[in-house]
C-alpha cells in the first residue's frame, strides 16, 4: 500500500555548544490517510536526497512530524529531544489542552533510533548525531500537535530540571504550610470568612501539586493520560475564589436574595466537577472563564465598597490588584501572548504569593483586635454597647458642673474642638433662646428629684449660625450619699428627621403643585380669623372663591404639564394682588380661595375681584401659543355671628358655581337663596346613607376582555344609585355625593364586600382555572387611602377564599399625587394583604408617575375617546397610548384601555401592546344576574 509523500525539509544545524534549541517551528506536520508516510530526506553532505518510508506503530492512519538535524562539527553530539506533556502557554482559554503524551516514536533516516527516556513530565528521547552527518527524523505524533519540542544538551536539561525541582519544592512547601495554618485559624475562628480562605489555600495547593506533577507520586496516577485532576484543580480554584470573595466582603448581609444568587452560582461551579468527569476540557475552559469574570467583578465590588469606606474592601485592594495582574498574565500565556518557559512556574509562584497575602489580611482581622472577654460586668457591657452604636456621648459632671461631649457632636455642628465642653451655663449660650429655659429646668429637676430620665429635643447653634435639632437622652447616676453625681447619655443630631417631619406636615396642609395652603389649612385660618373678628370686633373676613372656567379643555388640548404651568402662573398673578395679611389657597383642581382681611368695603372687594378676573383673562404664552382663560368668582361676607368656617367657604363656592351657571367670567355674591338651591344636594347626601342599608345602590358589571385571547378577564363593578324619587343616579354623581357626605369609607366597603363575594362565587364555579376572573373596583374619591382601609380589607378577605390579586382596586392619579408618601404606604400594605392594585386614568395627572416604581401596581388604565379606525385618529392620542403601554411594560403592569367601540380600534390597541380592553364592542353593561349568566356561558365554553 502506497504511503503519503512528504517534501524534503530544511536542515537545522546543531551548534556543539548550544544548550537548548526550540524545534517547534522547524517541524513540518502531516496527516496521512494510510498507516505509513514516505519522506524525502534532507540532502546529506554529498548532496544526495534519499527516501525513507515509516509505518505507524499501531497500523492505523497517523499524524507525522518531520525535521532534519545537521552536525557540521567533527565531534559526536548527544542530545535529548523533549516534548512536555502539558504547557500553560498556548493551551487556550476554551477547551484547553490539558496535557498528554505527544510523541509515540521517532524514526531517523540513518543510525540508531532515539531511545525514550523515563520521565513523568515529558516525552524524552535521546539521539546521537555522528560528526558531519545530516539526519532526518520522522515523529509519530499521538496528539493534534505538540505544544513544544526542544533539543536539549543532556547536562543542561538535567540542571534545568534540578533547578525547577528546588523552586517547585519551595512553592509546594509554602502553599501546603499556608493551607494548614489557615485551616487551624478556621478551627479557632468559626466565621464564614475563615473556612472560605482555607478552602482557597487548599485549592491553590491542589492546583500547584497538579501543575508540578507532585500528585503523580502522591496518588500514583499518570497526569499525561488522566485530565480529570487538572480540570478539577482549576474548577476548585474558581469555586474557592468566589466563595472567599462572597464571605470576606460579606455580600449577603443586606438582602437574602444576594445569598440565593450566590448559592446558585456556587451550585453551578460545583456542577463543573461532574462535567469534568465526562468532559475535562470543557470544565477547565468554563473554570478559566469563571476565574476571569470573578476577578473583574470582584475588582469592581472592592473599589465601590472601598469608596464607601468599608474597611475589609480597603485592605483587600492591593492583593486583588495583584490578582488582576496575575489573571492578565495568565490570559496572555494561554492565548500565546507570552511564550517564555518560565511563565508557567512564575504564575504558580505568583498564585501562592497572592493567597499568602490574602491569608495575612484575613489573619489580621482574626487577631488584630484581640479576643473579646466572654464575661463582662453590666456597666462594661453598657459601655461596649454605647461604643458600638457610635452615638455621641453626653456626660454632665454635676459636682464640678462640667459637661463633656464626644468630638463627633462638635464635628456634626462644625464647631471647634472643646466648643461643647464647659459648664451647663455655658451651654445656654449655644441653645436656641426658645429652648434654653426648658433645658435648664430639665437639668434642675433631675438634680432635685434624684431620679427620672432626660429625653428632650432642642436646638444647638452651629458654626455658621444656623440651628441644628438634637435629641438628648440621659439618666442620672446617684452616689452613695443619694445625691446625683453625674448625668450621662447620648446626644443625637436629628436635624434630618425634623426636616422630614416638617416637610410631611407641610405637604399635609399645602398643595403639592403650587405650594399654597390646601382646604384643611385655609379652613383653619378662616376659623381663626372669624373667632378673632368676633372677639376683637375687628374686620370680618371675606372669602373669595375663584374657579377657572373650562380649564379641563387646556389639559385635553395641551396636556397636563401645560395645565399645571398655567395654574402656577395664575397663582402667582393672584398672589401679587393680595396683601401680606390675606391668604390664597388652592382648594380643588382648578379652584382657588382667598381669605381677604385687608379690604373692608364691598366696593373694595368688587375692585379686587375685577382685578383677579382681568389677571386671569391675560393670555398665557408658551412655545408660540397662547392660553386664554376666564374665572368665575364667588364672594361670601362673614355675618355678625360666629359662623363656621366650612359654611362660609361653602357659601363662597356656591356663589362661584352660580357665577359659572350664569355663563362664567363674572363675579357673584352669596345670597341665602343659593343655599336653598344647594339643599337638594344635602338631601341627597343624607339619603345616600339610608340607600346603602336599603339596597338602593346597585352594582352593574362592565366586561373586561383580554385582547390577545379575546376571552373574559373580569368585570368592572360600577355602583349606580336607584333613588326612589329621582331615578337612576350615575356612578360619577354617586361618588361625588359620597365624598361630600363623608360616606366614602361606607360606599367603598359596600363595593368591596360585594366584589369579594362575587370573586369567591366565580372561583367556586371554576376552581381549577389558571387565570381566575378578577373584579375591578374603583376606590371612590379622595380620602379613602388610610390604614383603616387596610384593616377593613384584611377583615373582608379573611372571611372569603379568593385568589390573591383577583380583587383589583383602582385608585385615581389625583388621590396618589395628593399625598404621595401616604398613598405609597397604604397601597403597599393593600398589596401585601392580597389586593391587586391599579392606577386609573394614566395621563390625567403625570405627577403620580413618580410612585409607579415604588408601588407594585398590577395594572394601569387609560381612557380613549378619539382613536379612530381606518387610518384616522388622533396622533396625540396614539402617542399617549404608546407611552402608556411602554410605561406599563417598564413597571411590569398590564394596560387596560376603556372606551373601545370598534374592531379596528381593538386591533390597533393590540398592536400597540395593550393587554385588556373595555367598551361597547365587548357587550353592554350587565346587572348581577346577567353577569352571572355571562360567566356561566364563558366557563361552559372553556370547559368544552
Amino acid at each position: 500500500m502506497a504511503g503519503h509523500e512528504a517534501r524534503a525539509v530544511e536542515t537545522v544545524t546543531i551548534p556543539i555548544d548550544a544548550e537548548a534549541i526550540n524545534l517547534t517551528r522547524n517541524i513540518m506536520f502531516y496527516n496521512t490517510p494510510t498507516d505509513r508516510i514516505a519522506v524525502s530526506t534532507a540532502p546529506g553532505p554529498d548532496g544526495i536526497v534519499r527516501r525513507i518510508e515509516v509505518r505507524s506503530s499501531d497500523g492505523k492512519p497517523a499524524r507525522w512530524g518531520v525535521v532534519a538535524l545537521s552536525n557540521t562539527s567533527d565531534q559526536q553530539i548527544d542530545r535529548l529531544i523533549v516534548s512536555p506533556y502539558y504547557r500553560l502557554v498556548k493551551s487556550r482559554l476554551v477547551w484547553p489542552d490539558l496535557g498528554e503524551s505527544h510523541v509515540r516514536s521517532i524514526t531517523p533516516s540513518q543510525g540508531f533510533a532515539p531511545e525514550r527516556q523515563p520521565s513523568d513530565e515529558a516525552d524524552v528521547f535521546q539521539i546521537t548525531l555522528d560528526p558531519g552527518t545530516v539526519v532526518t527524523l520522522v515523529f509519530e505524533i499521538s496528539s493534534p500537535k505538540p505544544p513544544q519540542v526542544t533539543l536539549w544538551e543532556p547536562n543542561a536539561y538535567t540542571a534545568s530540571i534540578n533547578a525547577y525541582s528546588l523552586y517547585k519544592g519551595i512553592v509546594l512547601g509554602i502553599s501546603g504550610l499556608l493551607a494548614i495554618v489557615l485551616t487551624i485559624v478556621f478551627v479557632v475562628k468559626g466565621t464564614s470568612m475563615f473556612p472560605a480562605t482555607a478552602a482557597l489555600a487548599w485549592a491553590v495547593l491542589a492546583y500547584v501539586a497538579v501543575d508540578f506533577y507532585f500528585i503523580d507520586d502522591v496518588l500514583n496516577v499518570n497526569l499525561a493520560n488522566d485530565h480529570l485532576y487538572r480540570a478539577c484543580s482549576e474548577v476548585f480554584l474558581a469555586f474557592s475564589l468566589f466563595s472567599f470573595l462572597y464571605a470576606y466582603l460579606n455580600l449577603g448581609r443586606w438582602h437574602i436574595r444576594y445569598s440565593h444568587a450566590a448559592i446558585g452560582l456556587l451550585v453551578l461551579l460545583l456542577g463543573l466537577f461532574g462535567v469534568a468527569v465526562h468532559d475535562p476540557e470543557m470544565a477547565a475552559g468554563v473554570a478559566r472563564i469563571a476565574l476571569a469574570v470573578i476577578g473583574a467583578i470582584g475588582l469592581v465590588l472592592i473599589v465601590i465598597m472601598a469608596i464607601r469606606g468599608y474597611d475589609r474592601a480597603i485592605m483587600l485592594i492591593p492583593t486583588w490588584l495583584l490578582l488582576a495582574a496575575w489573571l492578565v498574565g495568565a490570559g496572555y500565556a494561554v492565548s500565546g501572548g507570552i511564550v517564555n518557559d518560565i511563565v508557567q512556574p512564575a504564575l504558580a509562584g505568583g498564585l501562592v504569593l497572592i493567597v499568602l497575602l490574602i491569608g495575612f489580611t484575613v489573619m489580621q482581622h482574626a487577631f488584630a483586635g484581640g479576643s473579646v472577654m466572654g464575661d463582662v460586668a453590666e456597666m462594661e457591657r453598657a459601655a461596649l454597647a454605647l461604643t458600638g452604636s457610635g452615638d455621641p456621648v453626653w456626660d454632665w459632671d454635676v459636682a464640678r458642673d462640667r459637661i463633656y461631649t464626644s468630638r463627633a457632636a462638635e464635628e456634626s455642628l462644625g464647631l471647634e474642638p472643646g466648643a461643647l465642653q464647659g459648664s451647663a451655663m455655658d451651654w445656654l449660650s449655644l441653645i436656641h433662646p426658645n429652648d434654653a429655659d426648658r433645658f435648664r429646668l430639665v437639668l434642675d429637676s433631675i438634680v432635685e428629684e434624684r431620679r427620672g430620665r432626660i429625653s428632650e429635643t432642642f436646638r444647638l447653634r452651629a458654626h455658621d449660625g444656623h440651628y441644628a435639632w438634637v435629641h438628648l437622652r440621659a439618666r442620672p447616676v446617684v452616689g452613695a450619699d443619694g445625691e446625683v453625681i453625674r448625668c450621662i447619655g447620648t446626644l443625637l443630631d436629628i436635624t434630618d428627621e425634623r426636616i422630614a417631619q416638617e416637610r410631611m406636615l407641610h405637604d399635609a396642609v399645602h398643595d403639592n403643585l403650587t405650594g399654597l395652603p390646601n382646604r384643611e389649612l385655609v379652613l383653619d385660618r378662616l376659623e381663626t380669623a372669624i373667632i378673632r373678628a368676633h372677639a376683637e370686633t375687628t374686620q370680618r373676613p371675606v372669602v373669595v372663591a375663584i374657579g377657572v372656567d373650562r380649564f379641563q379643555t387646556v389639559n385635553d388640548t395641551y396636556g397636563p404639564a401645560i395645565g399645571d404651568s398655567a395654574l402656577l402662573t395664575l397663582a402667582r398673578r393672584v398672589q401679587r394682588l393680595l396683601k401680606p395679611i390675606d391668604t390664597l389657597a388652592r382648594i380643588g383642581g382648578d379652584t382657588f380661595a382667598v381669605i381677604v382681611l385687608s379690604a373692608r368695603e364691598a366696593a373694595d372687594i368688587s375692585t379686587l375681584t375685577d382685578e383677579i378676573r382681568r389677571q386671569v383673562r391675560t393670555p398665557i404664552a408658551f412655545s408660540g401659543n397662547e392660553i386664554n382663560l376666564s374665572a368665575s368668582i364667588g364672594v361670601a361676607f362673614a355675618d355678625g355671628e360666629v359662623q363656621p368656617a366650612a359654611e362660609l367657604l361653602r357659601d363662597a363656592e356656591l356663589a362661584m358655581v352660580h357665577a359659572k351657571r350664569l355663563g362664567g367670567d363674572r363675579a357673584a355674591n352669596f345670597t341665602p337663596v343659593l343655599r336653598r338651591l344647594a339643599s337638594e344636594l344635602s338631601t341627597l347626601e343624607g339619603d345616600l346613607g339610608r340607600a346603602l342599608h336599603a339596597d338602593e345602590v346597585k352594582i352593574e358589571f362592565a366586561p373586561i376582555i383580554r385582547l390577545k385571547e379575546r376571552n373574559l378577564a373580569g368585570f368592572e363593578l360600577i355602583p349606580r344609585w336607584e333613588h326612589p324619587r329621582r331615578g337612576k343616579i350615575d356612578a360619577a354623581a354617586t361618588l361625588e355625593i359620597a365624598e361630600r357626605a363623608g360616606l366614602v369609607r361606607e360606599l367603598g366597603l359596600f363595593i368591596i364586600e360585594r366584589a369579594v363575594r362575587l370573586v369567591a362565587e366565580w372561583q367556586e364555579m371554576a376552581p381549577a382555572s389558571e387565570e381566575p376572573l378578577f373584579a375591578w373596583i374603583n376606590l371612590p374619591g379622595r380620602g379613602l387611602l388610610s390604614q383603616s382601609l387596610v384593616n377593613d380589607l384584611k377583615t373582608i378577605l379573611g372571611r372569603a377564599n379568593v385568589p390573591p390579586g383577583s380583587l383589583r382596586m383602582g385608585v385615581s392619579e389625583a388621590a396618589v399625587s395628593e399625598n404621595p408618601e401616604l398613598a405609597q404606604l397604604v397601597l403597599q400594605r393593600l398589596h401585601d394583604v392580597g389586593a391587586g392594585l391599579a392606577l386609573n386614568d394614566i395621563g390625567a395627572d403625570w405627577s403620580s408617575v413618580t410612585v409607579l416604581h415604588r408601588v407594585p401596581f398590577d395594572a394601569l388604565r387609560i381612557r380613549t375617546t378619539r382613536l379612530k379606525t381606518g387610518g384616522g385618529g388622533s396622533a396625540d392620542e396614539l402617542a399617549l397610548l404608546k407611552t402608556a403601554a411602554a410605561l406599563a411594560e417598564n413597571v411590569g403592569a398590564h394596560l387596560l384601555v376603556s372606551g373601545v367601540e370598534s374592531e379596528g380600534e381593538a386591533v390597533k390597541l393590540m398592536q400597540i401592546g395593550c393587554d385588556f380592553a373595555q367598551g361597547r364592542l365587548f357587550g353592554p353593561v350587565l346587572n348581577a344576574d346577567g353577569a352571572r349568566r355571562f360567566v356561566g356561558r364563558v366557563l361552559a365554553l372553556a370547559g368544552e
